[in-house]
């Protein structure tokens, strides 16, 4: 594994390296993503083993401008209305933090969608990622830069101690600015359906195109990633709360407590003894979701390296970004469940 600086010189060795069909991990505005060329399935293969992930949850492939659509997409089985509301949020929220789930052209390897005849396709607003993909192939495939099931890394050291020699190339780009993974809308049929929450929230897609239908549970393969029970987990076992519920617990030593916000901590620690201390934090001590979502994955890092028993979360509110924030705190209580029962 070589560590390389978001330097222009970094930046191009690294993209010459995906076109030999390595791999690199990079930093978007939402996570750090484990990138290959698209087009290659040796790549593709390689990021699925890296990740240890099942081949049946299809990558998200990530391009550089608009036109980057164009080798991807089979426009013409896309319905003329959700066309228009395709372009609609294209024109308003690209680049950004949210993917399409679009008709694929035959062209793109099946490794990519995991056979599945729709690709998922973002432009990430990231000046790192944008380069990196424009002087590589013009379309990277990158799920998040982690062991499959685990914590999303929004940092290059979290990339680097969970994956470590397993990744060619890392580049350094600092902590991501949104922190939880990018909205999915599928737009390959007649409706518009949000599969996945993400760092684009709901109203500010239906301010812009109008109502969006959100995923039933189904017993078919998923059309994007992020869309299994389970997930986004840290080792530690985790509990969720509601705000009324998280109120009533007692701190026990060796397990950390989590709020959404400093009022929310203040009065949960006004009902506890004094001792001991507890092991209080909060996601966003004036409210804000969108630093909770930002301080999200790298405060679970830091506590599943504290060697606690327990995390305790506090729901955020169910609004915005809340909605993501509280999908990939469910999925990772289920996660960690699981890794107790292993």
């Amino acid at each position: 594994m070589k560590l390389l600086s978001s330097g222009i010189k970094d930046i191009e060795e690294a993209a010459e390296a995906l076109k030999a069909g390595k791999l690199a991990a990079f930093p978007t505005e939402t996570v750090y993503g484990l990138g290959g060329d698209a087009f290659n399935p040796l790549a593709l293969a390689k990021i699925f083993e890296v990740k240890q992930r099942p081949r049946f949850d299809p990558l998200i492939i990530h391009i550089a401008s608009i036109e980057g659509l164009a080798p991807l997409v089979d426009f013409s089985q896309i319905d003329n209305t959700v066309r228009e509301k395709l372009d609609a949020l294209i024109d308003a929220f690209w680049p950004g933090p949210l993917t399409f789930v679009l008709p694929k052209k035959p062209e793109v390897p099946d490794l990519a969608t995991s056979g599945l005849p729709t690709a998922a396709v973002r432009f990430p607003d990231h000046p790192v990622a944008q380069e990196l993909i424009r002087l590589s192939t013009g379309a990277i495939a990158a799920p998040s830069a982690n062991p499959f099931g685990y914590l999303s890394p929004t940092r290059a050291e979290h990339v680097a101690s969970q994956l470590g020699d397993r990744v060619d190339y890392i580049i350094d780009g600092g902590p991501v600015r949104v922190g939880v993974e990018s909205t999915v809308l599928d737009m390959s049929g007649v409706d518009v359906r949000m599969l996945r929450p993400g760092g684009l929230d709901r109203e500010r897609i239906e301010a812009c195109i109008g109502p969006v239908l959100l995923r039933t549970a189904a017993g078919h393969l998923p059309q994007s990633p992020g869309l299994l029970k389970s997930h986004y987990a840290p080792r530690t076992p985790l509990e969720l709360y509601d705000h009324e519920d998280m109120m009533t617990l007692k701190n026990h030593p060796g397990e950390a407590y989590v709020f959404f916000d400093r009022q929310s901590s203040e009065y949960w620690l006004s009902k506890q003894p004094e001792h001991p201390a507890p092991l209080i934090y909060t996601l966003s001590p004036d409210g804000s979701l969108s630093a909770a979502a930002a301080n999200l994955f790298s405060l679970l890092h830091t506590l599943d390296q504290s060697s606690l028993k327990a995390i305790h979360v506090e729901r955020v509110p169910e609004t915005g970004l809340g909605l993501a924030i509280n999908d990939r705190l469910y999925k990772a209580r289920a996660q960690a469940k699981s890794f107790e029962a292993e």
